[in-house]
């Protein structure tokens, strides 16, 4: 298997970051660009998207989920193998059994079980689904996150776009500038270090202190004129402390969480991870994604699929509940992906391979239709030379998923964009798939 149990390493290693890193990442990671997006909507002769969801959560599911072992089971078929299906809340449809308490939650989920993607090594396949975008050794395209937050501007005070307990292939900003790459945190178990008030760290304040004098020097030596007599990185410095100085910063904090919620999402970093997305969403938070890995079964593709299935049930479920709580479900998307699923066909050794031509994501909340299954796989066991989508009904494809991702986030995405080589590209190559929507 490929990929890190994050829960299994504690992800304290993840946290583990100096105060230097943090106010370059924190502080990139909340710079906005409301200007420039205004300046090229104008050029364009476009105006701003209409309303749509107001924040994302990704709930990442690294290394390639089954379909079959969460939400395409065939049980009772050769391809099945070992499955058990359990009915859900939407009438005539079924979960792996896997997921009792999604199944519970089915009736306000959108779940597309005909996904296909033209990539099927992890790294690619990740690229892919996380951008709307095949790779192109010409260009880095920026992540659906990095999206969402140059599109959509805001006030918060720490980063919008953040990535829990992430794996080696993080949310990046692309062309749209490192300010969009998402900010890189661990398992909410253990607090953000560093992040003592500014104003109760003398040693701190006496370095801005100079750091402020040798800004004024350089601006006054090189003569340049500058708005409100700022460069961008005193600005962008200046930005970091009032972050570490902020309440909003306890939105990290799942600790200030009564027990029994905390108990709802699971002892789990994952768990923790989705409880802390609510948290952050609570603050204008535009994007989280949380990583859940160890999904790459090529080998007793059942156990491991069923134990890591096990974790992302109990999470993912509290995560509609909370929202629906907190009264943010309306206002936030939930999207459950992975790179790819996994071959129809068991392999020797207990385990199934990559399958990008054929598998499942569930999304939720915006709006997206409450209990639709979109799509469906037939129940051949089907070859590498087979026709690969032959067995898909009414197939989605990866840069029409991304387009109506956007769709629910009231983004526009044939608005085009200049890239920093003079190239113009829209934000999205696909067309938002309306039948995912409540009308």
């Amino acid at each position: 298997m490929c990929g890190h149990d994050h829960d299994a390493l504690g992800c304290h290693g993840y946290t583990q970051m100096n105060r230097r890193r943090w106010l370059g990442l924190s502080s990139a990671a909340i710079t906005g660009s409301w200007l420039t997006v205004a300046a090229e909507r104008m050029a364009l002769g476009q105006t701003a998207p209409k309303a749509g969801a107001q924040s994302m959560i990704i709930l990442w599911l690294q290394g390639g989920p089954s379909q079959l072992e969460t939400f395409d089971p065939h049980a009772g078929t050769l391809i099945g193998g070992d499955v058990k299906a359990i009915d859900t809340r939407i009438k005539g449809v079924q979960f792996a059994s896997s997921l009792p308490r999604l199944a519970e939650k089915a009736d306000q989920l959108t779940v597309i079980r005909s996904m296909v993607s033209k990539e099927g090594d992890h790294e690619r396949a990740t690229y892919h689904v996380k951008t709307g975008w095949r790779p192109d050794p010409t260009l880095i395209h920026p992540s659906v996150g990095a999206v969402l937050c140059h599109q959509l501007t805001d006030e918060v005070e720490i980063p919008r776009h953040i990535s829990i307990v992430p794996g080696q292939w993080g949310a990046r900003g692309g062309y749209l500038g490192s300010k969009y790459d998402a900010f890189q945190t661990g398992d909410p178990k253990f607090p953000l270090p560093n992040l003592d008030k500014a104003s109760s760290d003398p040693k701190l304040n006496s370095k801005l202190s100079d750091l402020q004098f040798m800004e004024k020097q350089f601006a006054k030596g090189r003569q340049v004129r500058l708005r409100d007599s700022l460069t961008s990185h005193q600005s962008a410095t200046e930005q970091a402390v009032r972050m570490m100085s902020s309440e909003q910063i306890r939105a990290f904090d799942v600790k200030e969480e009564n027990e029994s919620v905390l108990k709802e999402f699971g002892d789990s970093a994952f768990g923790r991870g989705c409880l802390a997305a609510v948290r952050l969403v609570e603050q204008g938070v535009r994007c989280i994604e949380i990583e859940l890995s160890g999904w790459d079964t090529h080998a007793n593709n059942h156990e491991f699929q069923y134990a890591r299935a096990a974790t992302l049930d109990e999470a993912f479920s509290a995560l509609v509940s909370e929202l629906q709580a907190r009264g943010l479900w309306d206002k936030t998307i939930v999207v459950c992906a992975g790179e790819f699923g996994r071959t129809p066909k068991i392999n020797p050794l207990g385990g199934r391979d990559h399958w990008p031509h054929g598998f499942s994501i569930a999304v939720g909340g915006g709006s997206f239709r409450r209990g639709y299954v979109h799509g469906s796989t037939g129940t051949e066991v089907a070859e590498e030379s087979s026709n690969k989508t032959g067995h898909v009904d009414k197939p989605l494809d990866v840069p029409d998923f991304h387009a109506s991702i956007l769709h629910a986030l009231g983004i526009d995405g044939s608005l085009e964009l200049q890239t920093p080589i003079g190239r113009p590209l829209t934000l999205s190559s696909g067309k938002p798939m309306l039948e995912l929507f409540d009308t």
